[in-house]
């Protein structure tokens, strides 16, 4: 929504990969600059661009659900998952697609902030017996495929794994659909392993925190906006409430009451107090603020 420039590069990269997809579908939710013009000047293309026009913005949860939807009905294999600001290095999706390719198992790329070199997020990798987080290259297993516990952003999910786990929860609009879906796959058996040599450059936040209290990592960005600290909150709780039950979502919610007040004073907390009720409620959808 209303970055061009960020969207073009990502196309662009698409178009430069040794192996290019068949169709990029992006879903554009309502931009008021010149994307979706743009978009559709692009010509030269080694595959079919689709620029889906959403009837309203419906966020990054309900924009990928309908780009899913739109290419799997037009008779896809799988799709690969990226936001308009993580550009594929060239080798990349013919990386994930080697080896060979197994359709039930979400292969992914590795997502590497061009600014410092670390991995955007943190990712969970084996460590003998047990798991262990790694914050770039050098800190990964041996090995061309590594198994890891879930993936969003570069996975690469067959249509035999949507079938079974169904699609993506559109109404999460933002700020959790990352995390939702793959927890669902997992539960649905499936297994996830990154790809050494597929890459994305993908931004990181400018200010992540890094929590580990009652045994449990917590990740939290400083100078998140009003109504992006909503959904992260709201969508948590309503998560963890799914998977863990009630203690799990209150847990959730006072690291983030605390955070909040750490980082910004007391000023949030209201909005915090509100995020964590609508998510405790099941209250989904956009937010009646935003």
């Amino acid at each position: 929504m209303n970055r061009s420039r960020t969207a073009l590069a990502c196309v662009e990269a698409l178009a430069a990969q040794t192996h290019p997809p068949e169709w990029v579908v992006v879903a554009d939710n309502v931009s008021t600059d010149d994307t979706v013009s743009v978009l559709e000047a692009i010509t030269g293309l080694p595959f079919k661009l689709i620029v889906l026009k959403m009837p309203e913005n419906l966020g990054n949860a309900g924009g990928v659900e309908a780009a899913i939807k739109l290419a799997f009905v037009r008779g896809a294999d799988a799709v690969w998952i990226l936001d308009d600001d993580s550009w594929p290095r060239k080798e990349a999706l013919a990386a994930l697609l080697n080896n060979p390719w197994d359709p039930d198992i979400v292969r992914h790329a590795l997502q590497i902030d061009p600014r410092n070199k670390r991995f955007t997020w943190p990712l969970w990798v084996p460590n003998g017996d047990s798991w262990q987080l790694a914050f770039d290259q050098n800190e990964l297993p041996a090995g061309t495929l590594i198994p890891s516990k879930s993936s969003w952003t570069g996975a690469l999910i067959s249509k035999e794994i949507h079938h079974q786990v169904g699609p993506v929860n559109g109404s999460l609009f933002i700020r959790g659909e990352d995390e939702e879906y793959p927890w669902r796959i997992g539960q649905a058996g499936f297994r996830f392993e990154t790809v050494r040599c597929a890459v994305l450059d993908h931004p990181g936040p400018d200010s992540l925190v890094h929590w580990r209290l009652w045994g449990r990592n917590f990740f939290i960005e400083r100078g998140l906006v009003d109504w992006k600290l909503y959904y992260k909150v709201r969508n948590m709780v309503w998560l963890k409430r799914r998977q863990s039950g009630r203690l799990s979502a209150i847990s959730i919610a006072l690291v983030y009451a605390l955070a909040s007040i750490w980082i910004d004073g007391p000023r949030r907390i209201q909005l915090i107090c509100r995020a964590a009720c609508d998510g405790w409620r099941g209250r989904l959808g956009k937010w009646d603020r935003h």
